[in-house]
């Protein structure tokens, strides 16, 4: 018979869901971008290159130049009510939401940020003390790549490698065709589509680019972005869909065509009235916010477009919040 008297109690039985983006400074002062900045770009996933060689450039003059332009871009997408940045902001409400749906005593729903805060490492330790026997893990990117979901996983493995007792463990690895992921970016095209009262030329699918050679290594990356847009052209045919690519860093060929560039020359191609949308980002962000909100829309306003309308991303809205909870009731023991 055991002897449970002395026996610590121990917390156990639970399922653990942890959804899981990209990440977000602290603040908008210059320090906490340079933090962010040197954890993102020193993932080896991310930045492929000579790893010595690498950290001289990182260290000498990225994290002594860009700073003060990504502090710049950060501050006017800050959410300044809530002193948070929408990355954070909306991540959060999509755990409270979908706690709200599916969590109960037997199952646990949080957060985390692969770089910055909350880390992947704090929170996979707090479902564990909460007695998760079994952790979900839903990387927040539709379309699978190396550089996003592979480095979630690497920092889930690495955590993990430090406890003695390990949960159970499932990856959601991506979602770009399910079919309630495709009908909730078709709703929002057509919601932003009945709210203007101009009729767009064309619709601009924008996704973070990646440097070539990552997709000629074998990443499916490009393969998923063209296959959500074109199971969006086939639910939404009224206008087309084309994919473009956004974000190149650095002076490599990145998958192609650019967002910037085509931004640039569609008024010449009288095509002066575009919607945006950006299908590879589960919330509005740094990228969506002020890259293409703010300097897309101003690249195109002055090469001669005429309208230009962004449409949100899914962020917390009630399709999204049902595409979330029936990725993960999938994988519920």
């Amino acid at each position: 018979m055991e002897n449970s008297k002395n026996h610590p109690q121990i917390n156990y039985g639970k399922t653990g869901v942890l959804i899981i983006n990209l990440g977000t400074p602290d603040s908008t002062s210059w320090l906490d971008i340079r933090k962010y900045l040197k954890e993102f770009l020193s993932d080896r996933r991310v930045i492929e290159v000579n790893p010595l060689l690498w950290q001289i450039i990182l260290n000498v003059f990225i994290l002594n130049l860009r700073p003060s332009k990504t502090a710049k871009a950060y501050k006017e997408i800050w959410m300044k009510d809530v002193n948070k940045s929408p990355l954070l902001h909306y991540t959060e409400l999509q755990a409270k939401k979908l706690n709200k749906k599916i969590g109960n005593e037997k199952t646990v729903i949080d957060f985390a940020m692969r770089y910055g805060n909350p880390s992947i490492k704090s929170k996979l330790n707090l479902l564990k003390e909460k007695g998760c026997e079994n952790v979900i893990i839903l990387p927040l990117y539709p379309q699978y790549a190396a550089p996003t979901t592979a480095t979630v996983c690497d920092e889930v493995y690495r955590s993990l490698m430090k406890m003695r007792w390990q949960p159970s463990l499932q990856i959601i690895p991506h979602y770009e065709s399910e079919p309630l992921y495709i009908d909730a970016l078709v709703k929002s095209i057509k919601k932003k589509v009945s709210e203007i009262s101009w009729k767009p030329d064309l619709i601009i699918a924008s996704y973070h680019g990646i440097p070539q050679k990552y997709f000629d290594k074998g990443d499916p990356y490009q393969c998923y972005c063209q296959k959500t847009t074109r199971l969006m052209n086939e639910k939404f045919q009224e206008i087309l869909i084309e994919t473009t690519f956004q974000s190149r860093f650095g002076p490599e060929k990145w998958l192609t065509p650019y967002t910037d560039k085509t931004l640039e020359n569609l008024p010449n191609e009288g095509k002066k009235n575009i919607l945006m949308i950006c299908p590879g980002f589960a919330s509005d962000c740094v990228e969506t916010l002020e890259e293409i909100n703010i300097q897309g829309r101003e690249t195109f306003m002055n090469c001669g477009g005429e309208h230009f309308e962004f449409i949100p991303c899914l962020n917390d809205n009630s399709d999204h919040i049902h595409l979330l909870e029936s990725l993960v009731k999938k994988y519920l023991i």
